[in-house]
């Protein structure tokens, strides 16, 4: 298993060719005979939002490192396989590393399951959550891969020049229209 479209053998190094497997088109190795599986990579982030009167505001980060610098998003990151963490502590972690606020694992509400379209060649399966702010502690700023982070409501967006990645403007606007 590879997260990038594979050309060569993981285990042997040898250059990939292809097969059929149940109808679909396949990685194959010769030397090893075995598939090749190109799978996607598992991602976990949290929104946390705060319930305001009128409308509410979503913890959002300014990417500040590639993909994205400059992009708005909401906390997210790849699981960790060396730290053996479930999703949810995934998510807490990268919400921790990337605004400062902290929030146990057991609080968050798994709110969509998602396979987002590739990029550059790596497909991302995004378990996002989320929370209210209440269960969450600190105040946000900025972490080490983010340029800001802030509450903002989807009309305090709107007035900013700014632009999300849009699977996550997706998300913000239909997090913040929850109650």
């Amino acid at each position: 298993m590879v997260n990038y479209p594979p050309k060569f053998c993981p285990y042997c190094g040898t250059e990939l060719g292809s097969t059929t497997l149940e109808g679909e088109a396949r990685r194959y190795c010769g030397d090893c005979d075995r598939i090749v599986w190109h799978n996607p990579v598992p991602g976990a982030g949290v929104a946390v939002v705060d319930h305001r009167e009128g409308e509410n505001a979503v913890c959002c980060v300014e990417r500040a490192i590639p993909p994205g610098v400059g992009e708005w998003t909401l906390p997210a990151g790849y699981i960790d396989a060396a730290r053996e963490e479930e999703p949810a502590e995934a998510a807490a972690r990268e919400l921790g590393e990337e605004t400062g606020l902290v929030v146990d694992p057991d609080a968050l509400e798994l709110y969509d399951a998602t396979a987002l379209p590739p990029r550059e060649g790596l497909q991302v399966l995004s378990l996002q959550y989320v929370v209210d702010r209440r269960e969450t502690s600190g105040e946000p700023a900025a972490g080490s891969d983010a340029a800001a982070a802030r509450f903002l409501t989807p009309a305090e967006f709107d007035r900013l020049d700014e632009r999300f990645r849009p699977i996550h403007e997706e998300r913000f606007r239909a997090i913040a229209r929850e109650k």
